[in-house]
């Protein structure tokens, strides 16, 4: 058995690897051992005499598998905690993602008209101050405030179309008066 480190280390650097994935043929050792120059080992490669190992597969099938568990939630009970509560979600990103969430519905029911610039200003310091613990809460103080004012808009407009009425009965009453006034200076004279 000749001594073939030479011609391994000459083939891992034609074949651009290590020489752990350089495989030489046993059954050719006498023509590999012959073999002391570049050129020559190039030409074993072409002959089939050396030959790159393909690389050792690294398989991620069992790994994808505890992931997809973690998703359903599997694994990750008291046992398998290392961290705090906080350490493993900061209660500060919680609540970056909270009021981002917030206050994009704000900006956006801004932009549609949905309210104006009052309220929004109102609901963002409210936000703030963490009255509202989600999207739908806020949503929900948003129709009730909605509400409210076109109630109170409505209630407006019917009093204020009463008191035209009434202005008008009133004017008509006091037209009739005259009138029969008129009428009864008439008759008398």
């Amino acid at each position: 058995m000749t001594n073939l480190r030479l011609q391994k280390r000459l083939a891992s650097a034609v074949l651009h690897c290590g020489k752990r994935k350089v495989w030489l043929d046993p059954n050719e050792t006498t023509e590999i051992g012959n073999a002391n120059s570049r050129q020559q080992v190039r030409r074993l490669v072409k002959d089939g005499l050396i030959i790159r190992k393909p690389v050792i597969v690294h398989s991620r099938a069992r790994c994808k598998k505890n992931a997809e568990a973690r998703r359903k939630g599997r694994h990750t009970g008291p046992g398998k905690r290392k961290g705090t509560a906080n350490a493993r979600m900061p209660t500060k990103i919680v609540w970056m993602r909270r009021m981002r969430v917030l206050r994009r519905l704000l900006r956006k029911y801004r932009k549609e008209k949905k309210i104006d610039k009052h309220l929004y200003h109102q609901l963002y310091l409210k936000c703030k101050g963490n009255t509202f613990k989600n999207k739908r809460v806020l949503m929900e103080h948003i129709h009730k405030k909605k509400a409210e004012r076109q109630r109170a808009k409505d209630l407006q407009e019917q009093t204020e179309a009463r008191r035209t009425k009434n202005r008008a009965r009133r004017a008509a009453k006091e037209l009739n008066k005259k009138q029969r006034q008129a009428e009864f200076l008439k008759l008398t004279d």
